[in-house]
């Protein structure tokens, strides 16, 4: 097929193929059928980028699915049927499938033009109709034809033939949950929410998992590919880190006329360990933007629902200032009828009903959602259990940085050269070879769960000034280093990013009012004139705590389990214990469930939730704000609004 262009035309809906494309298509089906190399039988051939395949309206692709697909000098041949039974009930993912990943990794133009309605058009007459390219089509639809598909491992294989060269390249498909033609999207209801918690042992002591990461069938590059990633077109090495072995990935989800752009990445020793981990988070953030496993059916008012739903006003709203200057994001009221979805309280040991925009953070229509929650709780594990503990152990360190932050908490430092892992105090002398102090702060404030607050700090006060992350964890040895990976990687390259983007950083320094999206949180620290407003945190020299002493049984660390499952259960007492409940929804996707993954979203209504935006900040206005600090010991009194922190957090 020949290039496409991309300009405007004048209708409004999916344009139908130009017939220079279908009078090719039919010719290659003509010749296919006919050539030596095949085998006779009936192939459907059709173009790519002639219609929006991401449409949930798009025309189903009929008894006789294509297994070729044009677009400019390409052929993609495939998928096969699997009759294996392994992945969705012996033939699928289809070649709707297909098309929709190939469109999901396009550029920006060829995407809007197919999304937003203007269309495209072909740009010539196609001149691959002929039978020595036939033939090499022929060729590998025989060979596919006489394979078992199933060989191909956890995700069928598809052909991308070159139309010019004649090269053949070989893709992995990932099935598309919400393709029209064959999705496993199943509805939404209570008795799905149903959420027993089971056994769980640990794949070693000292563990948090129930396997390692290496032990899952995770090929990098089904996800991470140009022609049908189902995380984006590649994944990048930071060969420039100084610190990890860093990688990063990206992929786009329509939201309204934009393209949102959502990174996933890993941060380990090995690119490699970093691809995979990065892939494992990519699946997460997909599982958590939107309902993709489950179709919520429930739209109603709060004041509808009564006592079966959360009331979404525990979890902090914006103030009226935010909505006026914003009028698109309309204001919560019980009246308003919202899409909910189910979740499950662990507390009460029932289904309760769930706003989906509390749930799904990136939940069509701006229109919808009265506040933009972040990925916050969501997290994903070997076994549901594994996925609770790892998303509840998040919600409590967001909770406590933000108390710690806004409070302007004095927190006891903990020396790292007290850490019994000799990868942490390896990291620790790596960053101060590249100038930094790496300073860590025992967080816990209402539970007792270990949370540290890690700081890189410059230590000759120049630009890239600070750096903050943080970790949580029964283990504290591995809520330590959850704050040194963070700081790790993010430290030795915010002294470039912040000179690069100094003028629009110092505007934000000068009024937070400029801080609006998730990464000037932690970009304007790196900007020496912000440091006063750490002060409070980084100014104190006291002596620091070995480990051993802050963390020594009875010291407020609950007990660890071989077994996730009762780990959780302590946490899950700990947390009710002080008056609050803990829902969890279950996000997981179709493919994660194949790979023996899980998904979760925990929500612990009236913990602090973190926010990106200064105008956004819900957790100033929460009472928590105010008497967390003084229950826990740390403050005389509670907080006057005025003694708050008057800068935006740090958080990455």
């Amino acid at each position: 097929m020949t290039p496409t262009d991309t300009s405007a035309g004048t209708d409004t809906g999916p344009s139908p193929a130009p017939p220079e494309w279908e009078h090719a298509c039919r010719e290659i089906a003509a010749l296919l059928r006919t050539s030596p190399a095949g085998t006779g039988s009936l192939t459907e051939v059709a173009a790519l980028g002639v219609r929006d395949e991401l449409s949930q309206e798009a025309v189903p692709a009929g008894d006789l699915a294509p297994r070729v697909h044009l677009y400019g000098h390409h052929a993609l041949i495939g998928p096969f049927p699997r009759q294996d039974g392994a992945r969705r009930d012996g033939g699928v993912p289809c070649p709707r499938c297909l098309a929709r990943r190939w469109q999901s990794v396009r550029g920006r133009a060829l995407r809007d033009a197919l999304e937003l309605g203007s269309g495209t058009r072909a740009a010539g007459q196609p001149p691959y109709a002929v039978p020595f390219l036939t033939d090499a089509m022929a060729a590998l639809l025989a060979a596919r034809s006489e394979e078992d598909p199933a060989a191909d491992g956890p995700f069928p294989a598809v052909h991308l033939l070159d139309l010019e060269t004649l090269r053949v390249s070989r893709h992995l498909l990932v099935p598309d949950p919400e393709c029209p033609d064959c999705g496993r999207r199943v509805p939404d209801s209570a008795e799905a929410a149903e959420f027993p918690l089971r056994p769980a042992p640990k794949h070693r002591p000292g563990a948090f998992r129930v396997r390692p990461v290496s032990e899952y069938e995770l090929p990098v590059a089904a996800f991470a590919d140009p022609v049908c990633g189902a995380l984006g077109p590649g994944v990048v090495h930071d060969v420039a880190s100084a610190s990890t072995s860093a990688t990063v990935g990206c992929f786009e989800l329509r939201s309204g006329e934009y393209l949102r752009e959502t990174f996933w990445g890993g941060h380990a020793d090995s690119y490699a360990d970093s691809e995979r981990i990065g892939v494992l988070e990519g699946l997460e953030r997909a599982a958590g933007m939107r309902a993709r496993g489950r179709s919520p059916q429930v739209r109603a008012s709060l004041a509808a629902l009564g006592g079966d739903a959360l009331d979404p006003r525990a979890c902090g709203l914006y103030a009226e200032e935010f909505h006026r200057a914003n009028p698109r994001v309309v204001p919560f009221s019980p009246d308003r009828e919202i899409t909910w979805v189910w979740g499950y309280s662990l507390r009460d040991r029932r289904p309760l009903l769930v706003p989906e925009v509390l749930t799904y953070y990136s939940a069509p229509g701006l229109e919808n959602r009265f506040v933009q929650e972040s990925s916050n709780g969501c997290a994903s594990g070997g076994s549901p259990e594994e996925a609770v503990y790892h998303g509840l152990m998040e919600v409590i360190e967001r909770d406590a940085f933000l108390l710690a932050w806004y409070g302007r908490a004095a927190l006891p430092e903990i020396d790292p050269r007290s850490s019994r892992d000799p990868r942490t105090r390896q990291m620790v002398d790596r960053l101060a070879m590249y100038g930094y102090e790496a300073r860590f702060f025992d967080t816990r404030i209402t539970f007792p769960v270990p949370v540290v607050t890690a700081v890189a700090v410059r230590t000759d006060g120049g630009t890239g000034t600070l750096c903050f992350g943080a970790g949580a964890g029964l283990d504290p040895e591995a809520a330590l280093a959850g704050g040194l990976c963070e700081i790790a990687t993010d430290a030795v390259n915010i002294r470039g990013r912040a000179e690069r983007d100094g003028v629009r950083l110092r505007a934000m320094a000068a009024d937070f009012g400029k801080v609006l999206a998730l990464h000037d949180h932690p970009l304007v620290y790196g900007l020496p004139e912000m440091a006063p407003h750490a002060s409070f945190l980084l100014g104190r020299r006291g002596p620091k705590l070995p480990m051993a002493e802050l963390y020594a049984p009875g010291a407020r660390v609950l007990p660890v389990s071989d077994d996730l499952r009762d780990d959780v259960e302590r946490c899950v007492e700990a947390v009710t214990g002080a008056g609050f409940d803990i829902i969890v929804v279950d996000q997981t996707l179709p493919e994660q469930r194949d790979l023996g993954l899980h998904t979760v979203c925990v929500i612990v209504p009236g913990l602090l939730p973190i926010d990106f935006g200064w105008q956004r900040q819900r957790a100033l206005r929460m009472p928590r704000m105010r008497t967390a600090l003084h229950a826990a010991g740390l403050r005389e009194r509670e907080l006057r609004a005025d003694e708050l922190n008057p800068a935006p957090h740090p958080f990455p």
